[in-house]
């Protein structure tokens, strides 16, 4: 019977030889060797409707989930390389979610306690998540920047108060924009083979969209347009459309971990190489939600379905047939009791953004 078995897998393997570009991808460290190398998606009905192809980095198959993991494990690696943590320390964070969960994961497989301070205002499941993970959490009054209490110096205090322990500082820690200029816009650059006319995201803490953006300009000589997309309530749209002259406060939106108060340092750096911004409607975004369910069969959250609507809107700015990229943040499960929520969506004047067609997949009371 083994005999058999083997003979006829034999076959099947000299029927279907490998061939390149499969890369088997073997983490030899678990998951940390893991994070990276994410698929480029083409979204084909979106791209048809345009007549450009909007590409987006499936950045919700990195293995904790997020964009986020490439930040916390380029962080993390930079405190052990600069002697900062020693084994069986403490990494403390504050953060919307998804870097505190990329920072658990590591954590864990580092051997290293983990401490997140966090907006209350998150999604519970995140919450739920990051403590599943075993990280302490604590989640506090969502407060300005300029506020003692805001999470962000909270989790600074934390830090200076223990031995071995090192706040990691996502929003002004550089390492978080060296992790996307050495992987997300090399491998973006690397799957169109150089083909990139345009990239656009949002901003958190500014890395993913700076690094991804600095890559692309210096390799590309310039050509590759750089347009950063803004939720209701963040002032980096102000500021970036005023050459810096204005900071326009104000407003909220319904996404989580993006928008931002302030220049963060991951941002400062490219300034000067930002093309344009753009402000995108929390009521685009909720559409795009389901939209991208129904046409595209991505279970996303609102921060990928924002971008998605930013790639449009920069694609229709360019010829026909350009390649515009975006990036796909984390999935939808987080938020799932949220953005598929009849109610919720009510009570946030969303539900009526939903085209009639769609909202067959606000399933959730």
């Amino acid at each position: 019977m083994l005999g058999k078995v083997s003979r006829r897998w034999l076959s099947i393997t000299l029927n279907h030889p490998v061939k390149p570009p499969f890369i088997p991808l073997v983490s030899e460290n678990g998951f940390p060797g893991a994070i990276g190398q994410t698929p480029l998606l083409k979204l084909p009905r979106i791209s048809e409707s345009v007549g450009r192809n909007i590409y987006a980095k499936a950045e919700f198959m990195n293995p904790g989930g997020s964009i986020k993991d490439r930040a916390a494990l380029y962080i993390i690696n930079d405190a052990e390389q600069k002697g900062l943590i020693k084994p069986g320390g403490t990494i403390v964070e504050g953060t919307a979610g998804n870097t505190g969960i990329g920072l658990a994961h590591v954590c864990r497989a580092k051997g290293y306690n983990c401490v997140i301070y966090m907006p209350n205002t998150q999604s519970k499941s995140k919450i739920e998540t990051l403590r599943l993970l075993g990280a302490e959490v604590y989640p506090v009054p969502a407060v300005a920047f300029t506020d003692p209490q805001n999470y962000n110096h909270q989790a600074k205090r934390h830090a200076e108060s223990l031995e071995n322990a090192v706040w990691t500082n996502q929003f002004d820690n550089i390492a978080n924009r060296q992790a996307h200029i050495e992987t997300t816009g090399p491998e973006i650059w690397a799957q169109l083979d150089g083909k990139v006319d345009a990239f656009t995201c949002s901003t958190g803490t500014g890395g993913t969209f700076a690094g991804t953006s600095r890559y692309l300009k210096t390799i590309s000589n310039g050509k590759v347009k750089a347009v950063l997309a803004d939720p209701p309530g963040s002032v980096l749209y102000s500021y970036i459309k005023s050459n810096g002259k204005d900071i326009v406060r104000g407003g909220s939106s319904f996404t989580e971990g993006i928008g931002q108060g302030r220049v963060t340092d991951n941002l400062k750096p490219d300034l000067d190489i930002i093309d344009d911004a753009i402000r995108i409607a929390d009521e685009d975004s909720i559409a795009m939600v389901y939209r991208l369910l129904d046409e595209e069969g991505l279970y996303l959250g609102g921060t990928g379905a924002l971008n998605v609507v930013a790639a449009i809107k920069v694609a229709e700015t360019l010829p026909e047939g350009s390649n515009v990229v975006t990036i796909l943040a984390d999935s939808a499960h987080k938020y799932a009791d949220r953005i598929f929520s009849k109610e919720w969506l009510k009570t946030k004047g969303l539900y009526d953004a939903i085209p009639d067609h769609l909202k067959k997949y606000a399933t959730l009371d």
